[in-house]
């Protein structure tokens, strides 16, 4: 009976062992860092359509984050798109028409996903809590068009980089709606975010898919329209910063429903640029405007 004895004993003990390397080996994974994830820049999540619509005053003002898409991606490439009186002179046509394809884009920003976008420019302005999970939490309060919302933005570190999850809620309407979720590499130099339309109907809405280069100081932020099912789904406006050349800035903007396809150029100095639409303009060429936006003939 001794030696059976022995046996379960050594067995017992090989058990135990093998159950405090396992425990060990787990904690191990746990981040024991005490410094919160970085958050990625304000210009992964809002395009800077400041060049344009600071003197466009031809988008709209007014309606659903979702109308807004749909109206961005039927402005881009359609050929009378743009109708306003103040861009119908010849003397502006060119710059006219690219900042009305802009603008409309930048009322989904500006108006339709105005609570989103605030909540998430306003968490820099705020210290997380580390929680028992070893996520992060930043809480705070913020106020969009006279209404209070309150945001926590939710950070966690997974394989390589952060998850991240916004949950805004409004008093006596709705409470913790996931109104948009993505993900960043450690040094938060490229990611995405998925945003939902609103608590009444969370559709997926737009994917935001962007990248910088910290040491050129270059970056890009492309939207997408992501509804299911939208005959749009697909379109998509592309905005970048680059650190070189004669227009560093520019926006490509794709027609999903006309296959049609909008390039803008600009120097983001003198305000010169040029635009490109087949469609509108007939040709595959460049249309340019001076520092004033007014039209000139330039040939390259």
């Amino acid at each position: 009976m001794k030696p059976t004895t022995n046996k379960v004993i050594l067995c017992c003990l090989l058990i135990l062992a093998l159950l405090a390397t396992f425990v060990t080996g787990c904690k191990g994974k746990e981040p024991e860092t005490t410094t919160a994830p970085l958050i990625p820049p304000v210009y992964s999540f809002v395009i800077d359509f400041n060049d344009f619509t600071s003197e466009a005053n031809a988008s709209p003002t007014s309606g659903s984050a979702a109308s807004f898409v749909q109206q961005a991606s039927f402005a881009s490439g359609s050929g009378n798109s743009y109708s306003s009186a103040q861009y119908a002179i010849g003397s502006y046509q060119n710059w006219g028409f690219a900042a009305w394809n802009v603008g409309v884009w930048s009322a989904i920003i500006v108006v339709g996903l105005a609570v989103p976008v605030a909540a998430f420019v306003e968490s820099f302005n705020h210290t997380p809590q580390q929680q028992t999970d070893y996520s992060w939490i930043w809480s705070y309060d913020v106020t969009v068009g006279g209404g209070v919302y309150t945001a926590e933005l939710h950070g966690k570190f997974i394989d390589n980089g952060v998850r991240w999850e916004m949950y805004i809620s409004k008093q006596g309407e709705y409470t913790d709606f996931l109104w948009y979720y993505g993900e960043s590499n450690l040094p938060a130099t490229e990611g995405f975010w998925i945003l939902k339309n609103n608590p009444s109907d969370p559709t997926d809405l737009i994917r935001i898919d962007w990248e910088r280069d910290l040491a050129e100081g270059t970056h890009e932020i492309k939207y997408t329209n992501i509804v299911p099912g939208d005959p749009e789904n697909g379109g998509y406006i592309l905005h970048g910063v680059r650190a070189t050349g004669s227009y560093d800035r520019f926006f490509d903007l794709f027609n999903k429903g006309q296959d049609n396809y909008t390039y803008i150029e600009w120097n983001s100095t003198t305000k010169e640029g040029r635009v490109k639409d087949a469609k509108h303009f007939g040709d595959d060429e460049w249309h340019y405007w001076d520092s004033n936006h007014i039209d000139v003939d330039i040939t390259t």
